[in-house]
């Protein structure tokens, strides 16, 4: 009780002087006491009062209301609308909500303004928002007891994240993914928080190609490729741009057929992108991944999408769905060389489950048609098309042939194409839809003429097993 009299206190001494002495940071503390002041008075739910709190970061409209309309009512009583805010804040009530309860300067991220910004970072008291391709400083920070606030709300969206653990990672309601560092993973007052969303408006190859990550004249190409049902795998580092276009390929499959969308993380919201298909959703990793891996095998989809396959359990689920004929495969995987992916599978794969590597490897390549290698330029907000790679096992001479039909030219910011498609291509695609496949192998045979491929291009870092 002497806390709340003392509290009560203060706010009877502010309430006394004039709007005009204000300050920002007093008005703050002022609401936040009130509100405790009011919760206390009333008898009121803690609980409740802690998952509004914990919704409105999450991102739901009703709670964040809430607070908003209570703060104007508080900041009406103490005729202090005219207080200067922070000028990364909108306007008073959201400036005062954030600071208490929300985001903190955080917060600007998220609005209008960041629409196109794909990254922020916190470092300490640090607040670092991607502006132009770079991380850039801005003027606000936050404390260490705000950020422990901050994360403690945040584990409330995954209550089985244990607050002891240095490492989180965790989505809020629009999908932004939040990477937590801490403890003792990090120098003492330097905890990492990393906020990650995707800004492509609409998953489209036109869209891909207005923001320079593909090339317009292969549109047509790529969307016989989708129809032809080959499995693809999208290569790159982190922040190149795999998921995106995992996405966008996705968006052009025949809407009639099965999906299974596997994620370890839910990062691809395809009950948005295709409301219509019937696509079962399943987010599972480690141990449960386990335990599910033999249902799946049972499914009958007519295909499977891993995004972000992390760990050997997720890549031997779909070598295995591979095994059992089914086409269309369509994964994400952190890579830096894309001729390398066979044997950094079958790596992941025997880390988790043990096995042969050789094996394994020829498995992987066996199981995918085609490679999209993706990078990042040294502008971080732009994003290419590297190389497309066929890919098969050939069992006459027990090879992986890894071979380039597509080819980013760095200097000269374009695409060269090479007219080669071998025979399990052929086979398959005459299979699936002849006068799909004509068109295809017409489409890639023109990409080729307009710009070939250079001879010392067509034996790109063969590696391995390899062959051209």
């Amino acid at each position: 009780m002497e806390k709340f009299y003392l509290d009560h206190f203060i706010i009877q001494e502010v309430q006394k002087k004039p709007a005009s002495l204000f300050s920002f940071n007093n008005l703050c503390n002022i609401i936040n006491l009130e509100f405790q002041r009011e919760w206390e008075e009333e008898n009121k739910d803690i609980e409740r009062m802690i998952a509004i709190q914990k919704n409105a970061i999450i991102g739901f409209n009703k709670e964040v209301n809430f607070f908003k309309n209570k703060i104007r009512q508080l900041v009406k009583k103490h005729n202090a609308e005219k207080t200067q805010y922070p000028s990364w804040y909108e306007n008073l009530e959201e400036a005062i909500y954030h600071e208490n309860w929300g985001l903190a300067g955080i917060a600007e991220w998220f609005s209008k303004a960041y629409a196109q910004s794909s990254s922020c970072k916190v470092i300490g008291e640090r607040i670092y928002f991607q502006e132009g391709g770079k991380m850039v400083l801005k003027p606000q920070t936050i404390s260490q007891e705000r950020r422990e606030q901050l994360i403690r709300a945040f584990l409330l969206m995954t209550p089985e994240e244990r607050l002891d653990k240095d490492f989180h990672e965790l989505y809020t309601l629009d999908g932004t993914r939040i990477t937590v560092f801490r403890g003792e993973s990090v120098k003492a007052g330097q905890d990492v928080l990393v906020f990650r969303r995707y800004i492509i408006p609409s998953y489209t190859f036109e869209e891909q190609a207005k923001r320079g990550t593909i090339p317009w004249n292969c549109i047509p190409f790529l969307k016989e490729m989708v129809r032809l049902g080959y499995s693809i795998a999208a290569t790159g580092a982190m922040k190149s741009g795999k998921t995106s276009f995992l996405a966008t390929l996705q968006s052009y499959e025949d809407e009639s057929l099965e999906g299974v969308m596997l994620e370890t993380d839910p990062e691809i919201s395809l009950h948005k992108l295709m409301p219509e298909a019937p696509i079962v959703q399943i987010l599972a990793k480690g141990d449960k991944l386990r335990s599910i891996t033999q249902h799946l095998l049972r499914s009958d989809a007519d295909y499977l999408i891993m995004a972000e396959a992390r760990d050997g359990i997720a890549l031997d689920t779909v070598l295995r769905i591979a095994s059992k004929g089914t086409r269309r495969l369509k994964i994400t995987f952190h890579e830096r060389n894309p001729i390398n992916f066979p044997y950094d599978v079958a790596a992941e794969i025997m880390l988790s489950l043990g096995g042969d590597m050789k094996l394994i490897a020829r498995r992987a390549a066996d199981s995918f048609d085609y490679i999209f290698h993706f990078i990042q330029l040294k502008d971080k907000g732009k994003k290419r098309l590297k190389g497309i790679y066929e890919i098969h096992f050939d069992r006459v001479t027990e090879k992986i042939n890894i071979q380039p039909i597509c080819i980013y030219n760095c200097e000269q910011d374009n695409w060269q194409w090479r007219h080669i498609i071998s025979k399990d291509k052929v086979t398959a695609g005459m299979e699936e839809n002849q006068d799909s496949f004509r068109l295809y192998s017409g489409l890639l045979k023109i990409l080729a003429e307009k710009s070939p491929m250079k001879a010392e291009e067509m034996d790109d870092e063969t590696g391995y097993e390899c062959s051209s």
